[in-house]
């Protein structure tokens, strides 16, 4: 075995035993996300379901697309995923501020 350069070793650790998917506690939503999740059985769930026609015709047009179209198109999906995500912290941040997961208190 070859000996590893030691300014290339990381010392950072990916722990991925957490199952929140929040990157800072905000009261309730786990409870929320829970309550208005509407697959709670694995076999409900639509990947696991039986493919149809326009799944065929999209696994067909990504198929027939060249090395640079489908790097485009994925880099296109990366920009929707991203500009998603900064829509999706935006309204938990205004979700927060305004208290709206928080469950509701019994006068």
């Amino acid at each position: 075995m070859t000996e590893v350069d030691p300014s290339l070793i990381a010392l950072e650790t990916l722990d991925r035993t957490s199952p929140e998917l929040w990157p800072e506690p905000i009261p309730g939503v786990s409870g929320f996300a829970h309550l208005h999740t509407s697959f709670q059985n694995k076999s409900q769930q639509p990947w696991n379901g039986p493919l149809d026609k326009e799944d065929y015709a999209q696994m067909n047009y990504y198929g027939s697309l060249s090395q640079k179209e489908l790097i485009a198109e994925v880099k296109k999906l990366y920009d929707v995923a991203y500009n998603l995500g900064c829509e999706e912290a935006k309204e938990m941040t205004r979700g927060k501020y305004l208290h709206i997961l928080q469950k509701k208190k019994n006068h």
